[in-house]
């Protein structure tokens, strides 16, 4: 699955980033499956994760432990 990032928003507390919302669009070869969102991070999972590479990982694992974690249910 193709992972793009669209945006990275940054909230700031007392001049320092406190929290970060990377949103996203995927989707396989064929289009046939699609998903877009957000995931929250904290400052400090963030932090030397600012890489577009690095985002799209973190975003494909949360993803995957979001879908799971809702056929676990």
């Amino acid at each position: 699955m193709k992972i793009q990032i669209t945006s990275v928003n940054m909230r700031y507390k007392e001049g320092q980033v406190d929290s970060v919302q990377v949103h996203f669009n995927g989707n396989d070869e064929q289009r046939t499956i699609s998903i877009s969102g957000y995931i929250p991070l904290t400052a400090e999972q963030y932090a030397g994760n600012e890489s577009v590479g690095a985002l799209e990982g973190i975003v494909r694992q949360e993803v995957s432990e979001k879908v799971l974690q809702e056929n676990a249910e």
